[in-house]
C-alpha cells in the first residue's frame, strides 16, 4: 500500500465516502504523498551546492522502475520537471491521481464504488468502505504515535505530517480515543512532523504540499467571495 492510498482511506468517511477536506486540498495532499514516498525510497532528493540542478530543487537520484506503476508515473513526471522546486511539482503530481487510487482500492476490496445523482441530474460517485480492516490498522498505529508524540517509522511520520498540513489529524483519528484534547493531539502531531524521521527532501515535499494547500484554499475563498 502506498502512503497516498492510506492517506485517501483516512480522508474518506467510511459510510458515505465523503472527503473530510475539499477535493482540491486532498488532491494536492495526494501529490505530496507521492513525492514523500519517492524521497523516502531515495529516488528523489534536493540538489546540493555543486550539482547541475540549482541547490534546493528536485533531482532524480534513481530513475529505474519501482514496483508500482503509479510511482513509476510520478517518478517520470518529476524527471520531466527535474530542477523545479517541490512546490511546483506537488500540484501536478496530485492532478487526477485520486480517481486512479479509488480504482486501486476498490480492486483490493477496501472500497466499493457507488453512483448516484445530485438533484436528479448530475452524476455523482461515492467510494464508501467495503473492508476497513487495513484502515483500522493504520489508524491504530497513528493513534499510538499521537498518544506518545513519537513516530515509530518514517511512513507513520509522513502520514501524520500530511494530515497535519490538511488540518485533518482530528478528523482521521479521534482525540478522545487517545485520551487527548484536539489541541493536545495537534501539538503532538506537530512534534512528530518536525521530528528527525524525515530527510530534507521529504520535509520540503510536505512543506511544499502545505503551501500548495494554502494556495488552493485561498483560490477557493476568492472564487466563492466573487460569486
Amino acid at each position: 500500500m502506498l502512503i497516498a492510498e492510506d492517506l485517501l482511506l483516512l480522508l474518506a468517511n467510511d459510510e458515505t465516502g465523503k472527503l473530510v477536506a475539499s477535493a482540491s486540498e486532498v488532491d494536492v495532499a495526494l501529490g505530496g504523498a507521492l513525492l514523500v514516498e519517492l524521497t523516502l525510497m531515495q529516488r528523489l532528493d534536493l540538489a546540493g551546492p555543486s550539482e547541475q540542478v540549482r541547490k534546493g530543487h528536485l533531482v532524480v537520484r534513481d530513475a529505474s522502475a519501482t514496483s508500482d506503476p503509479l510511482l513509476d508515473e510520478a517518478l517520470a513526471m518529476v524527471g520531466e520537471k527535474q530542477g523545479k522546486k517541490p512546490q511546483n511539482v506537488v500540484t501536478a503530481l496530485g492532478k487526477g491521481v485520486r480517481v486512479g487510487l479509488y480504482d486501486r482500492l476498490a480492486g483490493r476490496g477496501l472500497l466499493r464504488a457507488e453512483s448516484g445523482k445530485v438533484l436528479g441530474i448530475f452524476a455523482r460517485h461515492h467510494w464508501p468502505a467495503q473492508d476497513a480492516t487495513h484502515e483500522d490498522s493504520v489508524r491504530a498505529d497513528l493513534l499510538t504515535a499521537l498518544r506518545n508524540a513519537m513516530a515509530p517509522d518514517p511512513r507513520t511520520g509522513a502520514l501524520i505530517a500530511l494530515l497535519l498540513a490538511l488540518n485533518a489529524v482530528h478528523k482521521a483519528v479521534d482525540p478522545a480515543a487517545a485520551g487527548l484534547s484536539k489541541r493536545e493531539m495537534n501539538a503532538n502531531a506537530k512534534r512528530i512532523a518536525e521530528g528527525d524521521w524525515a530527510s530534507d527532501a521529504a520535509r520540503h515535499a510536505i512543506d511544499s504540499m502545505n503551501a500548495a494547500v494554502i494556495a488552493a484554499t485561498s483560490s477557493t475563498a476568492v472564487f466563492s467571495g466573487g460569486t
